[in-house]
């Protein structure tokens, strides 16, 4: 891996630890953080599912470790970002990255966070309790992401990380 490629993986790292800082609005049970799915989006779209997930694991360490970020960060971005980067890698369209974030976090992270929880962070909760969060804060952010990464399609080949 290039040192060119970390950096920029560090700088999505930055900026998702910012945004959740900055950026953020109730949703149900908990408050949505679009812009760690935007970021998702866009490092699945950039460098393929992967590195998508360390973004998604720095980040969650990070807001844990700083206190803005609580345990359910990491199955909400991690499967996520895996899935963004698979449906962008097998269909080499931006929307099907969006749409992956969207299932990954919104529905199936949604669901392994009901055990997750439990066993974790002692909450017992239904199938269902996470679900209205989860798609309301991974619909907005892949939403912000799908833009980015389409507007950043646009631009000339030298400029392109």
């Amino acid at each position: 891996m290039n040192t060119r490629k970390l950096v920029i993986m560090a700088m999505f790292v930055a900026i998702a630890v910012a945004g959740s800082a900055f950026v953020s609005f109730p949703a149900g049970v908990a408050r949505a953080y679009p812009v760690q799915h935007a970021i998702n989006v866009i490092a699945a779209v950039a460098f393929g599912p992967g590195p998508a997930i360390v973004i998604a694991f720095m980040t969650g360490l990070v807001r844990i470790l700083t206190g803005t970020g609580s345990l359910l960060a990491f199955p909400g971005g991690m499967i996520g970002a895996a899935l963004a980067g698979l449906f962008y890698a097998w269909s080499g369209r931006v929307w099907m990255a969006a749409a992956g974030e969207i299932i990954g976090t919104g529905i199936l992270a949604s669901l392994v966070a009901v055990p997750y929880a439990a066993i974790l962070m002692g909450t017992e909760a239904g199938a269902l309790f996470f679900m209205p969060a989860f798609l309301v804060s991974s619909i907005s952010g892949a939403t912000i992401g799908l833009i980015l990464s389409s507007r950043m399609k646009k631009i000339p080949k030298s400029l392109k990380i």
